[in-house]
């Protein structure tokens, strides 16, 4: 395939799936979970194109009644034990040069990407401010595991010391949701965090993740309450300004070079 434009966004969405049968196809407020990945993309203003890589003939219709391309995934590549990595490196193969400038990342089982936030990433990977970021929601949870002799073990705090909320430094979890990173570092580096990685942080309440049917039905109660921007354009109703979007990463004067610490 030939691609149109400098940045390309990629929602790999494979036929299999043990959590949820037929995953990617299941729906959310009437729209599937792969529709919805394609629909926030095409509504972002800074991505060119989009793309969905599947092993599955009713993915890829889907998918092409959304908007995107296709490009079709072999059976070596959509195993459970295939990583991303794999897929996203199998699309740029597809791809006839010259290739995007930027890649962007989507997984299909975040049904709620605001599209003024993958905007605001992909400007801080193009304006050089960093050379990957991804999204992450605030947590303010006290995590622990369990030791081989099955005692607890506190991993972010010292057990001892209960700080309040207030007092405590932020932390970030990784929603999943999308990766903004420059094409010559992930190719370079085969992983999608390389060089100058940075933050972005989205609306917790929307950040969830699918992988069981309880997490859909979650989904589906959630989709009524917040405020999807996709669902205002499948209505024909005017997108509201996103305020979700906080950036808690300094801003560079000079771009980062790939590779950059």
């Amino acid at each position: 395939m030939r691609t149109t434009g400098s940045v390309l966004a990629v929602v790999p969405a494979r036929a299999g799936s043990k959590g949820i049968s037929g995953k990617n196809l299941r729906t959310v407020a009437g729209r599937s979970l792969v529709r919805r990945a394609v629909e926030s993309a095409r509504r972002a203003t800074r991505i060119d194109e989009v793309v969905v890589t599947t092993d599955g003939d009713a993915i890829a219709a889907e998918a092409v009644a959304a908007g995107a391309a296709v490009v079709r995934r072999p059976a070596e590549l959509a195993g459970d034990e295939a990583s991303s990595e794999s897929a996203l490196l199998h699309v740029l193969d597809a791809i006839s040069t010259p290739l995007p400038e930027v890649l962007v990342f989507l997984q299909a089982t975040s049904p709620f990407i605001d599209p003024a936030d993958l905007d605001a990433a992909v400007a801080r990977v193009v304006d050089g401010h960093a050379d990957a970021v991804f999204a992450v929601a605030p947590s303010h949870a006290f995590l622990w595991r369990t030791a081989p002799d099955g005692t607890a073990v506190a991993v972010n705090h010292d057990a001892a010391i209960r700080p309040r909320r207030q007092d405590r430094e932020p932390e970030y979890r990784e929603t999943g949701a999308f990766y903004v990173m420059r094409t010559a570092g992930f190719l370079e580096n085969r992983h999608r965090f390389h060089g100058r990685v940075e933050l972005a942080v989205v609306d917790g309440a929307g950040a969830i993740d699918i992988d069981d049917e309880a997490d859909l039905a979650l989904a589906e109660a959630l989709a009524g309450a917040l405020t999807d921007v996709t669902a205002n354009e499948h209505a024909g109703a005017a997108a509201p300004t996103s305020t979700t979007t906080r950036d808690p990463s300094p801003t560079r004067a000079t771009p980062a070079p790939n590779g950059a610490p």
